[in-house]
């Protein structure tokens, strides 16, 4: 599409959050268009085919809180099927290398952990998570790999007043064809100028000047959706400069979650959408999803510290670790089984450099210092900007609407004269 001079909203970013506030301007007779750095929708949502037609989504996966979720209702409505099998991350763990008894004091060491984060978070105070695991108990290291997980790092990095926040019905559901094509299929209506990087939001005029990989564009108002990182690293500036606004993002960076897909080959007895895991008594390991949707497939998960150090040793690292992980559980005659389909590279990603934010302890109101608009011209979405659903889809397409709403009800700019 030809580029234009002129828009009545600019939305930055096409993921979840972006596609949601274009969304929920489409009747509302002002001209919106989407700034997406990236020649695809769907940001930190996406879904790639590989091997012998397996969806693989390199980013978000899960309909998390699922009963609560809109992108369960945006499924049906697009005819996305929904996979309502649960998830085998408890129960359904498979191998030799963490017994019954074992996995039962894992996981009643992992509860008593965030019972108590819990109970110390209802006293207000904030403090990192870390200072709540029971001293010398032989699962810790296990305990924070859950973390990077769920956190995308480590529990001295996660505040526990943020922690509590996150709200989870513990309903999880899958998109069969990918959450990522769920989320670009729901943005398809929507105009978009791709491969179009913002660099500058001058907002010291009557209009909002954008400066751009394509040009320079003016814009009445203005909704940023885009990743933490990029807000605190100032790869998008903001003149007058946003001070409090950088802050925010620098307090609730992005973590970094990966994943990996291997398919299987040959005869094997691996249970339909088992869980994989081992007692390693370490942060650094991953996780695994077998045969999800029943296919002879194995995804691999990692976060945290971990995940950075195998990006960083480069493409391929994530592969033969899920591989080297896999056989130390199984037996090294597995290797044969194992053929790679791919693997995710989140922090090496320009525009995301990571997977999703956290707040760092003693900043968990962070999010809502981000998520305040600004002279009512500068409106702000995106899953760090979300009090309770923060590190998900959902939460960032909720922000999304929140932002659009909040931009058709604010005040129209006053001319020059009216200051």
């Amino acid at each position: 599409m030809a580029f234009p001079s002129n828009i009545d909203v600019a939305i930055i970013g096409g993921g979840a959050a972006g596609i949601a506030a274009a969304r929920t301007l489409e009747n509302s007779k002002l001209s919106v268009l989407i700034l997406e750095a990236r020649d695809r929708l769907g940001g930190r949502g996406h879904t790639i085919t590989v091997g012998d037609g397996i969806p693989f989504d390199l980013g978000c996966g899960w309909l998390h809180s699922s009963d609560e979720n809109a992108f369960v209702s945006i499924a049906e409505k697009l005819g996305f099927e929904i996979d309502k099998t649960r998830p085998p991350w408890r129960a359904q763990i498979y191998g030799k290398g963490f017994p019954a008894q074992e996995r039962a004091e894992f996981i009643a060491a992992l509860d008593s952990f965030y019972e108590r984060a819990e109970a110390a978070a209802q006293s207000g105070q904030d403090s990192a998570a870390s200072h709540y695991l029971e001293p010398g108990n032989r699962w810790n290291p296990m305990i924070d790999a859950i973390s990077t997980y769920v956190n995308g790092v480590e529990l001295n990095r996660v505040s526990i007043l943020d922690m509590d926040a996150y709200e989870d019905t513990e309903i999880n559901w899958r998109v069969r064809r990918g959450y990522g094509a769920l989320i670009a299929t729901y943005g398809a209506p929507c105009k978009v100028s791709y491969n179009t990087q913002v660099t500058l939001i001058d907002h010291s005029g009557t209009r909002i000047k954008i400066e751009t990989s394509r040009g320079t564009l003016h814009a009445g108002k203005v909704i940023v959706t885009v990743p933490t990182n990029l807000i605190a690293d100032e790869s998008i500036r903001f003149h007058p400069a946003l001070p409090t606004k950088v802050d925010a993002a620098a307090h609730l960076p992005l973590g970094l979650d990966d994943k990996t897909m291997l398919a299987l080959d040959g005869p094997h007895d691996l249970p339909k959408d088992g869980s994989l895991r081992a007692a390693t008594m370490r942060t650094a390991m991953g996780t695994f999803h077998l045969r999800p949707f029943g296919q002879n497939c194995i995804e691999g998960f990692f976060g945290g510290k971990f995940a950075r150090e195998l990006e960083d040793a480069g493409e391929g690292a994530l592969i033969a670790a899920s591989i080297d992980e896999i056989a130390a559980i199984l037996g090294n005659d597995f290797r044969k089984k194992l053929k790679p389909l791919g693997e995710s590279r989140w922090a090496h990603d320009p525009f995301a450099r990571g997977s999703y934010s956290h707040a760092l302890p003693g900043h968990a109101g962070k999010r809502a210092v981000l998520a305040a608009p600004v002279d009512d011209r500068l409106f702000f979405a995106g899953e760090a900007t979300s009090p309770h659903y923060f590190s998900t889809a959902h939460g960032a397409q909720e922000t999304g609407v929140r932002a659009a709403k909040e931009l058709l009800g604010a005040e129209p700019p006053k001319s020059p004269a009216e200051s």
